[in-house]
């Protein structure tokens, strides 16, 4: 773990969960796992602001806890995870995601199971139902069966997961790590490291939940708060069926949908559409029997290919074979071939697919960097692999005084690395050959961290930005407010006009320079992620392999 994954993990944690479960969870990132009584004394925080900050990192999956490593009887110790926390910054994407397979049900279930960790089904259900009704037009909603369907619909794409649970006996350790938490419930629990969620046998089984109705809208603040706790009450003493079983959102499906996106659009912008709904059918063909870690699809046959392809594309038996040929011989090798039997065996080489999204990302940087004479010498030398200097110059054709000074400059970025090779023990310059290389994986690793830093940097401006015009941004919510309120109760439009005209013409300007920035920053967060992800993906598929 670097200082930069460290440095941004902190900021995501401060941005969701405020400045004491930071303090918290970056001392558990710098310091490994440890114990509750350590952990104040080291943090100087209060016993409880402890207990609750822990409480919140397990409900969201960022913090196991494991009986002490002196055995039985010793305290229970705390370890965050520095990937789970960084995933955060992934969110927006996983919501899109599920609206866009989904529709707006599916993005709100998806929504509701990130901000709280973890939820049973019905209580998801109520909550999605709800505040869907209450987006509607007075007199519909939404009804709790079409909220279950979506539901069960992500379970069996896999997009959701039961939350495993915990090893051990006993009234505590048998729970769910979803149990609603309490302050003491973390400091009093003793349990072994959890299991992954895959190893538990009904992990995408659906329970029998009896919930029959439709959503309800939210009281207004006239009603007063007893109306709400009563009811409250009256809805958790209610049983469905599902008691105890709590849902999470499975990241790793959601990064196997990314993967398969990138190398979906990567062979449409090499080849053309027909040929990226080629291999996005063979991939949707495999995607249960192709392990997440494997380095290509199950071998499938053109006939299997020929039958599943969507029947709106029209696409003849002799013109996928022809695209099937095209794809096997272009040189990027996103499919290869495997056999000869059932018109020829075709697979998705998903590892060599990432490694050349990641080569065209290293390429890309180099060319915006440094420009595209720099971005030349640096795909020749991952073509070539070991060149000297005067082959360099010859190969891309750049003046030898140019080629220097560009080798120099991405040997000093460590984008490029010098190979010394002695004809003779002791090293003499006269008797060595210098040999340029690229290192693949280490340059990519060397570019993660950098794009870990941007995120920073952008978080960093971001929330100085709002912090800077405080003032002006509560004003503004407060005002907007006030107007939902006058429009719900059917106020005249010259006391609307009155209400908006408290916010001045300099005032509004400077507001819509602010969002305007505050959206390029967001929208930055996201692009950068995208890098980080293929690059992420590339990292763990080679150490996989």
């Amino acid at each position: 773990m670097t200082a930069q994954e460290v440095r941004l993990c902190g900021l995501l944690l401060r941005e969701h969960f405020g400045e004491v479960v930071e303090k918290v969870g970056t001392h558990l990132l710098r310091s490994g796992a440890q114990n509750l009584r350590t952990i104040i004394h080291e943090t100087g925080i209060s016993l409880d602001l402890v207990k609750k900050s822990l409480c919140v990192l397990v409900q969201h999956g960022v913090c196991v806890f494991s009986s002490g490593r002196k055995g039985t009887g010793s305290p229970t110790e705390y370890q965050t995870n520095c990937d789970r926390i960084l995933r955060i910054l992934r969110y927006p994407r996983y919501i899109y995601t599920a609206k866009t397979l989904y529709g707006d049900t599916g993005e709100l279930i998806i929504e509701e199971l990130l901000q709280r960790g973890d939820m049973t089904m019905s209580s998801t259900v109520k909550t999605v139902a709800d505040r869907l009704t209450q987006n509607m037009e007075e007199g519909h909603s939404m009804d709790y069966s079409e909220v279950s369907n979506a539901f069960s619909k992500l379970v069996e794409t896999h997009f959701l997961q039961r939350c495993p649970p915990m090893a051990g006996a006993g009234t505590i350790a048998s729970a769910t790590p979803a149990t609603p938490a309490t302050p003491g419930t973390p400091a009093a629990s003793v349990s072994t490291t959890l299991p992954t969620p895959e190893s538990f046998p009904d992990c995408y089984k659906v329970p029998h939940v009896t919930l029959i109705g439709r959503g309800k809208r939210q009281l207004s603040s006239e009603d007063g708060d007893d109306q709400r706790n009563a009811k409250k009450a009256k809805l958790d003493s209610e049983t469905h069926g599902d008691e105890g079983i709590y849902w999470q959102v499975n990241f790793e499906r959601f990064h196997l949908h990314f993967r398969d996106q990138a190398i979906i659009s990567a062979v449409a912008n090499k080849l053309d559409q027909t040929s990226s709904e080629i291999v996005r059918t063979m991939l949707r063909m495999s995607e249960v029997t192709t392990s997440p870690t494997a380095n290509c699809t199950k071998p499938l046959s053109a006939n299997e290919i020929f039958r599943s392809l969507p029947s709106s594309y029209n696409i003849p038996r002799p013109i996928l074979d022809q695209y099937l040929t095209l794809l096997v011989d272009d040189p990027m090798e996103f499919v290869g071939k495997a056999g000869e039997s059932g018109g020829g065996m075709y697979v998705v080489n998903l590892h060599r697919a990432l490694a050349n999204l990641a080569r065209a990302t290293l390429e890309s940087v180099v060319q915006e960097r440094f420009g595209s004479r720099s971005a030349r010498i640096f795909r020749l030398l991952l073509r070539k692999r070991h060149l000297e200097q005067k082959q360099v110059e010859d190969f891309a054709m750049i003046p030898a005084k140019e080629a220097k000074d560009m080798l120099y400059t991405l040997l000093s970025q460590n984008l490029v690395q010098l190979q010394e090779i002695p004809k003779t023990p002791d090293y003499a310059p006269s008797r060595t050959f210098y040999l340029y290389t690229v290192n693949q994986l280490p340059t990519a690793r060397m570019l993660l961290q950098n794009c870990y830093k941007t995120v920073a940097n952008l978080i960093e401006r971001r929330l100085f930005e709002s912090k800077e015009s405080k003032r002006l941004l509560e004003k503004s919510q407060r005002i907007e407010a006030i107007l939902a309120s006058l429009q719900a109760s059917g106020a005249e439009p010259e006391q609307l006009t009155e209400v908006e005209e408290m916010i001045t013409a300099p005032e509004k300007q400077q507001l819509e320079a602010l969002r305007l920035h505050i959206n390029k920053l967001d929208s930055a967060e996201n692009q950068v992620d995208e890098t980080i992800f293929l690059l992420e993906s590339y990292i763990t598929s080679t150490a996989t392999s």
